[in-house]
């Protein structure tokens, strides 16, 4: 087999390339070509994880394995899933894969789009490597925060270990057992790895573009922190909160938060690291009014895309126009209230009346004494 289709770059990929991508790769991808401002990358393509995975476990026993652990056993889960992933970020690299990650990686500097100031050092551009198996972030199932996600990664080494260790998530043990009670295939599953330029946010945070309360879909929810995303993901702070109308734009309800802490690069750029908030800022929202409302327009034009409510993670950085400083990291299908909507309202009936005898049936009707 040769090299063609381990990596590729996110401008090639598309919905139709869940497959190949996984699924955060394929929406990426399906974002910058539909003129969304996204970083820019490439994806280590799930090729490359079957032909490691070969190499590895020629015999096909470690998926075997992972689809006999019963769901109701932690402690086996976290067992099994620890000497897997052991076996993954140890194994030596097949072929040429680690030398097309590299070239790619290196080819990433050139891209020419703006990162932010601190995401290109001596050491090299400063990446997101991130996990993006093929079965996350589809109607049906949600993945999201269940694989790994490493931040402000430098070098060609040691994004080539990152994505190994992306790999390596993908047997968890917290996605493993989420696999496990919903009787998901270990034999349809893979993991591609989505390696993007780092933006250095002001600010950073998720939107839904429906009610995650009430799924009512004619406004949007913005939640958003000071620094880095992953402070609101981690839950190290509590984020303002916006809703926004869809039909009329104005800003329906507003609690900014005290936010205490927010995450940005380590020392000497590389890794995350926590920090105070500095005081003027800890009362202050994250977001101006014409910030939210771009945030808006952004969410409708994507759930348009898309033709369904999305869970969106955004970051806005000090671009030279509003227009540049927004940027979208993920869209995925929003899918607690998607699944509610899909469910029948009713069973159906042979004759409109027995709907109503079906209702009166649960009711507790009290009747008089004689």
């Amino acid at each position: 087999m040769n090299g063609h289709g381990l990596v590729r770059g996110l401008d090639e990929v598309g919905l139709g390339d869940r497959a190949t991508a996984g699924g955060k790769g394929a929406s990426l991808g399906e974002l910058r070509r539909a003129g969304i401002r996204v970083p820019a990358g490439f994806v280590v393509t799930v090729e490359a994880f079957e032909r490691a995975l070969r190499a590895l476990d020629p015999g096909g026993t470690i998926r075997q394995e992972i689809g006999r652990l019963p769901a109701g056993d932690p402690a086996a889960v976290a067992e099994a899933t620890q000497r897997v992933r052991a076996r993954i970020a140890g194994a030596p690299w097949p072929g040429d894969v680690r030398d097309q990650i590299a070239a790619r990686y290196h080819g990433l500097g050139g891209a020419g789009e703006d990162e932010g100031a601190g995401a290109r050092e001596d050491g090299g551009l400063a990446v997101a490597v991130r996990s993006s198996a093929t079965g996350e972030d589809d109607a049906e199932t949600s993945f999201a925060g269940l694989q790994d996600t490493y931040l402000w990664v430098r070098g060609a080494d040691a994004v080539a270990g990152h994505v190994r260790q992306c790999w390596a998530s993908l047997y968890n043990a917290e996605a493993v057992g989420y696999r496990r009670r919903l009787k998901l295939s270990e034999q349809d599953l893979a993991m591609a790895v989505v390696v993007q330029r780092m933006v250095e946010p002001r600010c950073a945070g998720v939107m839904f573009t429906c009610s995650p309360v009430t799924g009512d879909r004619s406004v949007i929810a913005v939640e958003g922190c000071w620094g880095l995303g992953s402070a609101l993901v981690s839950g190290d702070v509590t984020p303002d909160s916006f809703t926004v109308s869809k039909v009329t734009g104005e800003i329906v309800r507003r609690e900014v938060a005290v936010k205490l802490r927010l995450h940005r690069a380590g020392p000497g750029g590389a890794g995350v690291t926590a920090a105070d908030v500095p005081g003027p800022l800890q009362e202050a929202a994250c977001l101006s009014d014409a910030e939210l409302a771009a945030l808006a327009r952004l969410g409708r034009r994507v759930e348009d895309h898309y033709g369904a409510p999305q869970d969106i993670e955004w970051a806005i950085t000090d671009g030279a126009s509003l227009q540049e400083s927004v940027v979208l990291l993920q869209s995925r299908p929003e899918t607690v209230w998607a699944r509610r909507r899909g469910e029948p309202l009713a069973t159906p009936k042979d004759r409109a009346v027995d709907h109503v005898f079906e209702q009166l049936g649960r009711v507790n009707v009290i009747r008089p004494e004689r």
